[in-house]
């Protein structure tokens, strides 16, 4: 096992207050890690950081062996894969499904004058058929629905076979019936030997995918609890993360959570 990410003594500071506060985390290659907590709690911050996007006020961010603030990013980031909602927005909504997906190997959005061989369209091709897209190539992007569209940002952060996956709330706002495909999808790619690290925010104990191994609880910026799923996501955990009387269940690798 080799560390992909590590956080030491990470604090990022905006308005007089620490969003993110005193954090020590590491992510190992074969690690599939949920970040779970309120909102305000820096779950998105901390993926800006892994993303490169964000520098910390004080401590160090280590990602792929290299330093923030040591290291050049530009070339660091073509070997991080990222998809959120905001990066979704940013999207023509006239591209192509296919071309969506194949400009991840320049990291532009919308195909402009880039050559591309045909082992990028290849590439691309694969990916649509992996995450059940490859019927929507031709079609542009502002056509499709929400789950769609998350299936093919996940599909384009994936391209060019990132050492290093950054899932931000991949299946927020999905109906019942989209969700549940996109984390089907999700737990098959979680469990593969050959995907790399992963790592997700949510604020749903149902958004895990099975084959998640790892979470980090946080709260006000600061760690709760983290380590396996099965021994780290508990009862007093959530309750102390979401700061009211939390119910669990679990079921076939899948989890519920309720108020009580």
């Amino acid at each position: 096992m080799a560390s992909v990410l590590e956080f030491s003594d990470v604090v990022v500071r905006r308005g007089g207050r620490n969003i993110v506060d005193e954090l020590d985390w590491s992510v190992n290659d074969d690690e599939r890690w949920v970040v779970l907590g309120p909102n305000g709690a820096g779950k998105t911050t901390l993926l800006q950081l892994a993303d490169t996007f964000m520098h910390p006020t004080s401590g160090d961010v280590t990602i792929l062996g290299e330093t923030l603030g040591k290291t050049n990013v530009f070339e660091l980031r073509p070997r991080i894969g990222f998809t959120s909602s905001s990066l979704a927005r940013r999207v023509p909504a006239d591209e192509t499904v296919l071309n969506v997906v194949m400009t991840a190997a320049y990291s532009v959005l919308g195909r402009w004058n880039e050559e591309y061989e045909g082992i990028d369209e290849e590439r691309a091709r694969e990916v649509l058929r992996d995450w059940a897209l490859d019927h929507l190539a031709d079609r542009v992007f502002g056509t499709l629905s929400d789950g769609e569209r998350k299936r093919v940002m996940i599909a384009r952060a994936i391209m060019t076979d990132p050492e290093l996956l950054l899932l931000d709330e991949p299946s927020a706002s999905l109906d019942l019936g989209s969700r549940e495909v996109l984390l089907g999808l999700l737990s098959t790619f979680a469990k593969s030997p050959l995907t790399p690290a992963m790592v997700m925010v949510t604020h749903h104990v149902e958004e895990i995918p099975p084959g998640f191994t790892h979470v980090l609880l946080l709260r006000e910026g600061r760690t709760v609890a983290a380590g396996p799923i099965a021994e780290t996501l508990t009862r007093e955990n959530l309750t102390e993360a979401f700061g009211m009387q939390i119910a669990l269940a679990e079921a076939g690798g899948r989890y519920a959570a309720r108020a009580y």
